[in-house]
């Protein structure tokens, strides 16, 4: 299956009954297996999930921790990017130079590295101790 169909796909399971704004999301991993993940809001708003950290997770429990690529879809006027907390989720198991496709339900789309969308990216070697 298509990357940015499987975000498609997932994002109709989203619960979003506040916002009304359905995100999906699908990372391919190293392995070459797709795992999707939707957004679900709650009423305590902060509590709710982003898609990009359904599809996270979904990849973890399986036992992988590399992403290859990754997709993102919402019904926007533009390609809709993940936010500033998932970009960091993202990068922890993707480098640099892994693509991250945005897109709008019409068909438009962007493709970004994970260095244009989160240059400078706090990772494990900060945490180092010298």
């Amino acid at each position: 299956m298509d990357l940015l169909e499987a975000a498609k796909r997932v994002r109709e399971n989203a619960h979003a009954p506040y916002s009304g704004f359905k995100v999906g999301a699908a990372i391919r991993a190293a392995s070459g297996r797709i795992y999707a993940g939707c957004n679900v809001e709650n009423a305590s708003y902060p509590e709710g999930s982003c898609a990009e950290a359904g599809a996270i997770a979904a990849m973890v429990a399986a036992g992988e921790t590399r992403i290859a690529e990754a997709a993102v879809i919402a019904d926007s006027p533009r390609p809709v990017s993940p936010c500033g907390g998932c970009r960091q989720r993202l990068a922890e198991f993707a480098g640099a130079e892994v693509r991250v496709i945005m897109a709008t339900l019409d068909g438009r789309s962007r493709t970004a590295t994970m260095a244009e969308l989160l240059p400078h990216a706090f990772g494990q070697d900060h945490m180092e101790q010298g």
